[in-house]
């Protein structure tokens, strides 16, 4: 029997796994429950996958995508600084906040989904990089307009109050965020 020739197979593997792992956490992932979600065989999640660490890592930089989507679709810091010059911390607080107030306003499943991947690279070294890679891909976004080390605040503030929201089952304060995000870059205009 010829095989049948499916491009999009890895891509729905990859989708299945966020869904298994939304609805029983990482400990309902296997290649087994991953291949009936995705309705393909069971080799071929072990063909595309050869571990689950490496399905994983699929899974969390696929999830990395979203915010950084957000960050780099923002006129206010995607693009170089302009004419104007980068944007000042009022600015660049202000447009942070909108977008983690738009994050938080989408389905909040999928921000603990991302979450529980981003958490997992404590137990599973093989997700570091991966989550390295959202922490870097940031810093460097907002590092246009403030400095290395503010940036990385910022991005550690943002972290902190997403996993606070999502472990205290509260809701997101967009007037004690700005705040919060203000402070820390205009410290570093202050420098």
């Amino acid at each position: 029997m010829a095989r049948r020739y499916d491009p999009g197979r890895r891509t729905r593997i990859i989708d299945a796994a966020l869904r298994v792992i939304a609805a029983d956490g990482l400990a309902g992932l296997s290649h087994r429950t991953v291949a009936a979600e995705a309705d393909v065989p069971l080799g071929s999640t072990t063909y595309h996958f050869g571990s689950l660490d490496e399905l994983l890592v699929a899974a969390l930089r696929r999830c990395n995508e979203n915010f950084v989507q957000a960050l780099r679709g923002s006129e206010v810091l995607a693009g170089p600084a302009g004419p104007a010059g980068p944007a000042g911390p009022a600015a660049l607080a202000e447009e942070l906040t909108r977008l983690l107030d738009r994050w938080f306003a989408g389905e909040r499943g999928a921000i603990e989904l991302e979450y529980e991947l981003y958490l997992a690279a404590l137990r599973r070294p093989a997700l570091r990089p991966v989550a390295a890679e959202w922490t870097g891909e940031a810093v460097e976004l907002l590092s246009r307009h403030t400095d290395q080390e503010t940036a990385r605040a910022l991005v550690a503030l943002m972290d902190g109050i997403c996993l606070q929201v999502l472990l205290t089952g509260g809701t997101f304060d967009a007037l004690c965020t700005r705040k919060m995000l203000t402070r820390i870059a205009d410290g570093a205009s202050t420098r």
